[in-house]
């Protein structure tokens, strides 16, 4: 008897396009989440959470990614992974040595979940539960979606695929 290695074919018609890609569950969130380099900060943080990363590799787990623009993200009062209170009990130092690079990744961690819806698909003014436990919904107004609170907007769905959305949004939502 002689082995033959496992090969898989293409489909019979031997066109299938990228849209019936996604709907047959080939592509997941880790394949497209940095192709758009208007979100490509975003997507840099979210490599650097290993739970995250997981979940977006996993195609058992569906996910609503709410992706700020760089600009949204560049233009914070601080770094995502910088607290306030932190500075003020730790002092300029806050994120140095091992303890700091620990507070600097948790506020991190808490930064890229509160922009991690973990359903897909997600409907209008259906309350859900981020990854960071903060409560959202989205409206339709004129024909364009608002993320609330704070009525943040979102510019568009950049991808769907097997186990989830990628909406770029023009905001960043409340992580405190």
């Amino acid at each position: 008897m002689m082995n033959t290695p496992n090969i898989a074919l293409p489909p019979p018609n031997g066109d299938r396009s990228p849209q019936e890609s996604s709907s047959f569950g080939d592509v997941i969130i880790s394949d497209v989440l940095g192709k758009d380099r208007s979100i490509n900060i975003f997507a840099g943080l979210t490599r650097d959470i290993e739970t995250i990363s997981s979940r977006f590799d996993s195609s058992s787990q569906n996910s609503t990614i709410l992706a700020p623009l760089n600009a949204e993200i560049t233009k914070l009062p601080r770094k995502p992974w910088e607290d306030p209170r932190e500075y003020k009990e730790f002092g300029e130092n806050a994120y140095d040595g091992q303890a700091g690079e620990d507070r600097a990744h948790r506020n991190l961690r808490r930064f890229v979940e509160a922009h991690v819806v973990p359903e897909s698909p997600w409907k209008a003014d259906e309350k859900v539960k981020t990854l960071g436990g903060g409560t959202l919904w989205f409206e339709q107004v004129g024909g364009k979606r608002f993320i609330q609170p704070g009525n943040v907007e979102v510019l568009s769905i950049a991808d769907k695929v097997a186990n989830g959305e990628v909406w770029i949004i023009k905001g960043v939502l409340n992580y405190a």
